[in-house]
């Protein structure tokens, strides 16, 4: 790829005869072009050449943007307004604050009635997080219930009404996973596994992208291009915190990243507090900085009962801490001029009649 290219930005309207008429237009200047989509907009890159006029009955770019360093789909000049990612019936992006919470790993039914009881009835919630397959770093460690895991999160969805988040850790689960979750996860060990990301671009579906903790900031928007340059512009990039020289906390979370990443990106930004202090109470304090600084969501651990819990139990907030940090950061988004996102069409009293509240 040039050092210095330009991107045309068109209108979704466009059609493919004009898109053919631009690409033949640019490669007789010599600009090399190819064509991209975000989502339903055209997009093509090419070399940098002097300024084209377009033919009488062509549709002019909405926008050009010069661009270089390997990042293109995820740059904020192609989307001023932003992207606004739908998870079921959750959108993300909106100007206002989603809110994702769950267990960490599904463990059993019994945990999972008396988690998800206790997050549905909190106000402001819009899906539910839970690990079927978990990546660990030790071969002996908990790894998950997998497909069983998968099948109780569905059966929390039909009790709630709410959509499901979790992570996808194989290119061979990927079908099937898309199957049932609403979205998928990809978790810090995997944001550079290449192969996966473009397979979940490939259906279309909701992606969130967790930052490596090794990873910079230039590499994590590289890792999304893959997911857009596969046509799926339904991505969330996700700072779960990065690996330093504290040990205080688990991991350092890079509030300096959410804004960051704000500013060159479209994409919407989530921020797990829970992975990324490993301390429940740091959770609450993270959580309201990460809004202050421009968070469109939130991805929160929590357990009825941490202490027995198979993965990250130290980091989960017990149902009573979580609904006091709903409260408080319903009074944050309030003074920052925003609102607490909510899921239309859902009544999460349902989960009492189910017998889970």
């Amino acid at each position: 790829m040039p050092s210095s290219e330009m991107l045309y930005v068109f209108q979704p309207s466009a059609q493919p005869a004009e898109l053919d008429e631009w690409l033949a237009l640019l490669a007789a200047r010599g600009g090399g072009p190819s064509l991209l989509r975000l989502g339903p907009t055209p997009v093509i890159a090419a070399a940098e050449t002097a300024e084209i006029t377009a033919p009488a009955g062509l549709p002019r770019p909405v926008a050009t943007v010069r661009a270089g360093g390997g990042v293109r789909l995820t740059r904020r000049e192609i989307r001023p307004e932003g992207t606004v990612v739908s998870i079921g019936p959750a959108r993300i992006g909106d100007g206002r604050l989603a809110v994702f919470a769950g267990p960490c790993a599904v463990e059993s039914r019994e945990q999972m009635d008396a988690v998800v009881g206790a997050v549905a009835a909190g106000n402001g919630v819009v899906g539910l997080r839970g690990g079927a397959f978990k990546p660990r770093t030790s071969p002996y460690a908990f790894h998950g219930l997998k497909w069983s895991g998968l099948d109780l999160l569905q059966e929390a969805r039909e009790k709630t009404g709410l959509p499901i988040l979790t992570e996808v850790v194989d290119t061979r689960h990927v079908e099937r996973v898309a199957e049932i979750a609403d979205a998928f996860q990809i978790g810090a060990r995997n944001m550079q596994n290449f192969e996966l990301l473009r397979e979940v671009g490939e259906t279309g579906r909701p992606v969130v992208l967790k930052r490596g903790f090794g990873c910079t900031v230039d590499e994590t928007l590289s890792a999304a291009e893959y997911i857009l340059a596969a046509g799926n512009d339904q991505v969330i990039l996700c700072e779960r915190g990065i690996r330093t020289f504290e040990h205080a906390t688990r991991f350092t979370l890079d509030i300096s990243a959410v804004a960051l990443l704000k500013q060159r990106s479209h994409l919407p930004v989530m921020v797990d507090p829970s992975h990324s202090t490993g301390r429940p109470n740091l959770v609450a304090p993270v959580s309201l900085a990460a809004v202050a600084a421009g968070a469109d969501a939130l991805l929160i651990d929590v357990h009825a009962q941490p202490e027995q819990a198979l993965c990250d139990g130290a980091q989960a907030l017990r149902p009573s801490g979580f609904h006091e940090l709903m409260g408080r950061l319903e009074m944050l988004v309030l003074g920052l001029g925003r609102d607490v996102s909510v899921v239309m069409d859902v009544d999460v009293r349902d989960a009492t009649v189910a017998g889970i509240a």
